[in-house]
């Protein structure tokens, strides 16, 4: 795959220029007039850098900074700034940029900065395949954190799907991250170069769902001045994500089936077929089997979109995750926040892993927000509805060895010191409470 440089830039004569001066130098470029159109481009799969104006209409520079390190904190941004944007470019810098370019900037220059950066790129996607070849932790464990048989498992699964061409249908709980696996999905791919575009499928007006879904022509009804794609042309040669497919009209799924089957859209006042090289990617919070019993969805779509099925565990299967998990996004919750780190207690881990999350990660990670910048963020204790006595004891006393284990690192002699058993003792109670070894670091100190 070519390395490319994505350009945005709301001057399209300055946006023009700029790419003619880069491909005059070799490099492959990519335009775009605002920071949205981006997003649907970068990724963790990315073969490139992305160069970008500090100062725009709508999403900045700087907010687009950070979107791209929420996306992947490894793809290398560079800022054009302004004369008089020097301070601006170093708070860039602080949070992450590669780096800035003042203008005016000599091509050269330019081009210097940008082959260091397209370097370095390709430097950490050859390690990132390096690690994952010899088993070890990659940017999908990154994204998939943590070490029960369920999240292993669908690692597993997500690696030998991924690759393929195949339509995929994603399952899984509000919350539980279905998205996270559509988007990897996309990024181990072969189009994953190419746009990812959502779609959600419950909030799609029911009067323009046609409209947007496979575009217009002119004229096509009161209000169409011109031609407009649709989102499935829109994301020519990637990847369509069908959130909450579930909720789509009926009517809807038998025209979505014949594009499915003959990956070709017609545009809303044309009777000329437009070929579309995509792939689709659906995901529901509901089983679609039962949908189909129900009659609310259709049998011959089911089985259309069920070529290969990825199921997201709830947090209630994986609880000894959830210590480490929470780790991560308080990590990931001082970097967005720009808040210093704040360690949780082993114990609070412990009460984290025995407590409910029906809101699964992402009311983890709200609750890790919280965290990090102070506030009452501890969710309310469980129903009256609960499990035995002699569960409950259990379940902590597992919650507690996994928020140890967490807390320190993966290193033994802190672990049993800090709970005052003997090393064979705890050794005895991993194995009864089934915790994976590979909870502990390779670089364990006892």
């Amino acid at each position: 795959m070519s390395c490319r440089v994505l350009l945005v830039d709301d001057d399209a004569a300055m946006r023009a220029s700029t790419e003619q001066a880069l491909e005059l130098a070799g490099l492959s470029v990519t335009g775009f007039r605002s920071a949205e159109e981006v997003l649907d481009h970068a990724g963790p799969g990315l073969n490139g850098v992305v160069l970008s104006d500090i100062r725009m209409p709508g999403m900045d520079g700087m907010t687009l900074l950070q979107r791209l390190r929420d996306l992947d904190p490894d793809l290398p941004v560079i800022l054009i700034t302004g004369h008089a944007e020097v301070q601006l470019a170093v708070e860039a810098m602080r949070r992450g940029a590669y780096d800035f370019i003042e203008k005016p900037f000599a091509a050269q220059n330019l081009v210097a900065t940008l082959r260091r950066a397209l370097d370095h790129r390709a430097l950490v996607l050859d390690n990132r395949r390096l690690r994952a070849a010899a088993g070890q932790r990659d940017d999908l464990e990154a994204r998939l954190p943590g070490r029960s048989a369920a999240i292993i498992e669908l690692r597993y699964r997500l690696r030998a799907i991924g690759a393929s061409e195949a339509d995929a249908l994603i399952t899984g709980p509000t919350g539980a991250g279905k998205e996270v696996v559509a988007r990897a999905m996309h990024d181990l791919s072969p189009r994953a170069a190419k746009p990812f575009v959502a779609v959600n499928c419950a909030a799609l007006p029911a009067a323009m769902i046609e409209s947007e879904l496979f575009g217009h022509e002119a004229g096509a009804f009161p209000g169409a001045m011109r031609a407009r794609f649709g989102r499935f042309e829109h994301a020519r040669g990637g990847t369509i994500l069908l959130d909450e497919i579930g909720q789509m009209p009926l009517d809807l799924q038998a025209k979505l089936l014949r594009v499915l089957q003959d990956r070709v859209i017609t545009r809303l006042g044309s009777n000329d077929a437009v070929p579309l090289d995509v792939r689709f990617i659906a995901t529901a919070k509901t089983e679609l089997a039962e949908d189909v019993a129900r009659g609310s969805f259709r049998e011959d779509l089911y089985w259309r979109l069920n070529v290969a099925l990825l199921r997201v565990p709830p947090l209630s299967a994986r609880r000894e995750d959830i210590p480490l998990l929470f780790l991560q996004l308080v990590r990931e919750a001082a970097a967005r926040h720009s808040a210093p780190d704040r360690s949780p207690a082993p114990e609070l881990l412990a009460d984290l892993a025995a407590r409910d999350w029906p809101g699964n990660v992402r009311e983890l990670r709200n609750a890790a927000d919280r965290f990090v910048l102070g506030l009452d963020w501890m969710p309310g204790a469980s129903g009256p509805e609960g499990p035995r006595l002699a569960e409950r004891v259990a379940g902590f006393e597992r919650a507690v060895i996994a928020g140890a284990i967490a807390a320190h690192g993966g290193h033994l002699r802190r672990v049993y010191e800090q709970l005052g058993v003997s090393r064979k003792t705890l050794y005895e109670k991993m194995q009864k409470h089934g915790l994976d070894r590979r909870l502990i670091a390779d670089d364990d100190d006892d």
